[in-house]
């Protein structure tokens, strides 16, 4: 009991407030009672107008004047969830930008917010041969889907990537006893993202060299074929298992660097190192590879782009022995350099390469017809084109460029001597050529180009004193997506 009248009117006050208080709990209760109520009320009606529209869909045209309001809503609602399962398969734009050394439709996962993202890119053709000699055609004409590819990539979350080429080569993958294409996994990496300087990828990845082995896509590059340069000296498509980082250590300055599986010497042949490629398949991995790329893009140069990168290891596997049965490590190494430079519609590019490879005199007799192997190899190639659309049509946003390329490559710009014999291995079965090519790039948009080239072929050792012995008219289509 209080003591004082006093203490007895501050609790009577302290009791009054909680009354006031709890008749305000009491009527928001209620108040939010009767909004459950009418919403319920509400999805009960939605319910019952869309099993309505479900059994007579005919009888309530879209947009007729009779519609009632919930009905209409209804209609909204449905088209806002359409859309929007739509744009996240499928945005209704997508800026095609090449990102991390990967192609712009590579790259479109990088810029997903989350989950899924689905691209890829095609490429088909017609080949023309054609002997300026008058001889006998040994090369038949052909038209061929040369690849159909999809990319799947995956976004965990901001900083865990998934990335996946899948390529489906020349249509098929058999007919009968005939192997006419393959399917293949070009590349299946995890990126881990953790700084703009310094971050993580692992899996199936592509080897960082040249301009096209990572992008690849038919919209980046000129010509029907890829160069020849980037296909026996540089292997593209090269890809191997790895880890390493990747990032941009300065503004402008950009770097790749790998841990990878080594080649397979076993499979080098006289046209170069390109069938040594393990590509993931249940690869030998008794010996390793570093590789490693810098790209500097200055601000005080825009459009210029120089860079170099190198590859490095034993190729050996354990396979490869001397005459006392003792493994050698058959060391390669490919070095390149590269330059390329785009100003108001002129694009020019340059790219060298020179390899080495070690031990080739105990390599070349296990290779037999196969065989020799140089023990050293170059090529190099440049190319100017120039997109003359704003001349011919100054509001258009279309593009046509010609171009010009020449290209010198040499498989075995030496070769060992045979510790049997005394004498040098065969130089003469490689391939030493000059290749001269001209032809137009047409884009009415971004994602599709049609190509027209011509290219003259000069092998200084197939053929005596460099006499050409066949040229090619190409014609074909590209597209990314």
């Amino acid at each position: 009991m209080p003591a004082t009248m006093e203490e007895m009117w501050k609790i009577i006050q302290q009791q009054q407030k909680e009354i006031e208080a709890l008749k305000t709990k009491s009527s928001q209760n209620e108040a939010l009672q009767q909004e459950i109520s009418v919403l319920k009320e509400t999805q009960q009606a939605q319910s019952k107008a869309l099993q309505q529209a479900t059994a007579a869909p005919a009888a309530v045209p879209a947009g007729a004047a009779g519609k009632g309001a919930l009905e209409r809503k209804t209609d909204v609602l449905a088209g806002e969830v359409e859309k929007l399962k739509t744009q996240l398969f499928i945005p209704e734009s997508r800026e095609y930008k090449s990102q991390y050394g990967l192609g712009p439709a590579a790259s479109n996962v990088y810029r997903v917010n989350r989950g899924l993202a689905i691209g890829g890119y095609g490429e088909a053709m017609y080949t023309n041969y054609a002997n300026p000699r008058g001889d006998s055609i040994t090369n038949k004409d052909t038209t061929d889907l040369e690849r159909a590819v999809i990319y799947l990539g995956y976004k965990f979350n901001d900083w865990i990537i998934l990335n996946n080429e899948i390529e489906f080569e020349h249509a098929s993958t058999g007919e009968g006893g005939e192997e006419k294409g393959e399917v293949s996994v070009e590349f299946s990496q995890l990126d881990f993202l953790l700084d703009p300087k310094y971050n993580i990828r692992a899996g199936l990845m592509l080897v960082p060299m040249g301009f096209i082995n990572e992008m690849h896509e038919p919209t980046t590059f000129h010509g029907n074929h890829r160069p020849d340069v980037e296909r026996y000296i540089i292997p593209s498509t090269w890809r191997e298992m790895g880890a390493g980082l990747f990032g941009e250590i300065l503004p402008g300055l950009q770097y790749r660097m790998y841990a990878m599986n080594g080649l397979n010497a076993e499979e080098f042949s006289n046209i170069g190192i390109m069938e040594g490629r393990q590509g993931g398949s249940n690869g030998k991995a008794e010996d390793f590879a570093f590789t490693g790329r810098l790209d500097y893009s200055p601000y005080f140069a825009p459009g210029l782009m120089v860079g170099a990168s190198a590859f490095l290891g034993n190729s050996g596997q354990k396979d490869a022995v001397n005459f006392d049965g003792n493994s050698v490590d058959v060391f390669t190494q490919l070095y390149e350099g590269h330059i390329q430079y785009k100003y108001r519609g002129l694009e020019l590019r340059a790219l060298g390469a020179w390899g080495q490879i070690d031990n080739t005199e105990f390599l070349n007799p296990l290779l037999g017809a196969g065989g020799p192997v140089g023990k050293e190899n170059y090529g190099w190639y440049v190319e100017a084109a120039h997109d003359i659309m704003p001349f011919l049509w100054k509001d258009s946003n279309q593009y046509l460029a010609p171009f010009f390329r020449v290209e010198r490559y040499n498989t075995l710009a030496s070769v060992a001597t045979d510790p049997v014999t005394g004498m040098p291995f065969d130089q003469s079965t490689g391939l030493d050529r000059w290749i001269y090519q001209a032809g137009l790039s047409y884009k009415p948009i971004d994602n599709v180009v049609i190509k027209a080239d011509y290219r003259n072929i000069q092998d200084r050792k197939l053929v005596p004193l460099g006499v050409p012995f066949g040229d090619e008219f190409n014609l074909g289509v590209g597209f990314i997506y």
